[in-house]
């Protein structure tokens, strides 16, 4: 069920090469937040960027990266998201999160211009 009102979103920032057992970190990540009941989870796959290393991946044709930045983000209620960090700790070290409070709007349920 979709939360509504103040929410918070979390946000993982990751390389698209980091790893978790042999499993692309943030499928790891969101198969946890699945299984911890979140609402929800996605992935984005950037185009360029750079982390602490300060090396810039791109997209780029003439200079393709094999680690090009990805992003995790998941959205819920502020005692749901809190709840899971200890679980997200297990598997995201040293890597940047961040949390940021939202607010999900009750939008009415979408009519259907056919009457049905």
């Amino acid at each position: 069920m979709r939360p509504a009102g103040r929410a918070l979103r979390l946000t993982v920032f990751l390389g698209e090469s980091d790893r978790w057992q042999h499993r692309p970190l943030s499928t790891e990540i969101v198969h946890r937040a699945h299984a911890a009941g979140l609402a929800g989870a996605t992935v984005f796959r950037g185009v360029e960027g750079y982390g602490t290393s300060s090396v810039v991946h791109t997209a780029r044709l003439l200079s393709l990266s094999e680690d090009l930045p990805v992003t995790v983000v998941i959205v819920d209620a502020e005692e749901r998201v809190r709840a899971f960090l200890p679980v997200l700790a297990e598997v995201t070290a040293e890597r940047l999160v961040t949390l940021e409070p939202v607010e999900i709007p009750q939008l009415g349920q979408p009519t259907r211009e056919d009457g049905a």
